[in-house]
């Protein structure tokens, strides 16, 4: 399959996030991206479920939500409510992950697992037939603008083997310093899912912005 490019909200401009979401409307993005901070599992606070919900309404993307809070499954059901289409929380976070990615696709999403730029791809080894999405964190979770991990190179090329190898149709999706310079290279490593922010929202046409993402030219 072609690749998927998904423009990151927490670039955007907070105080015209609905013309933001418009212009991904009007783009060849595939889905909208949107981090959710708690402060805790993260140094840092976002948005929660008005924000999300607002989205939604406007939103001609399915909503791709990044999960960076401690104990997600308090609120699994509740970003279902609020209009999300995937659903992706940290490994990190989680006691019982099996069980979790269980109850999002119970729940309807589409379920993916996020992993920190320390954690080893090979833990998710007896995760992968419950998932539909790997999301490697290519800078440290929490801000963003950070430079792009190029370590991450060789996460994404060992969990393309694995997934490969077993025949799973499991996406990965890649969240961190990616733009133009580096996406083709992403993609030719194995990635499905480019998520860029600051490289989208801080340039002067981010609708042409993704485009070549979308394109890598």
């Amino acid at each position: 399959m072609d690749h998927l490019v998904a423009p990151s909200l927490l670039a955007a401009d907070f105080g015209n996030l609905a013309e933001d979401v418009r212009i991904v409307n009007g783009s060849c993005a595939d889905w909208i991206h949107l981090d959710i901070m708690d402060g805790v599992f993260v140094p840092n606070i976002s948005f929660g479920f008005p924000v999300v919900e607002c989205v939604k309404r406007i939103a001609e993307k399915p909503l791709d939500v990044h999960l960076m809070i401690v104990d997600p499954d308090r609120y699994l059901s509740r970003f279902r409510e609020a209009g999300a289409d995937i659903l992706t929380i940290q490994y990190e976070a989680c006691v019982h992950l099996q069980r979790t990615v269980t109850s999002i696709r119970d729940l309807g999403m589409k379920a993916g697992v996020a992993l920190n730029p320390h954690t080893p791809v090979s833990l998710l080894k007896n995760t992968l037939p419950y998932i539909d999405m790997v999301l490697i964190m290519t800078v440290n979770p929490g801000f963003g603008g950070q430079s792009f991990i190029a370590e991450s190179y060789n996460k994404i090329r060992e969990l393309r083997t694995m997934i490969d190898e077993k025949g799973y149709a499991v996406l990965i999706q890649v969240d961190g310093g990616v733009d133009t310079s580096n996406a083709e290279e992403l993609t030719s490593a194995g990635v499905n899912v480019l998520v860029a922010g600051n490289s989208v929202f801080s340039s002067d046409d981010p609708a042409e912005t993704i485009r070549r993402l979308k394109k890598l030219c």
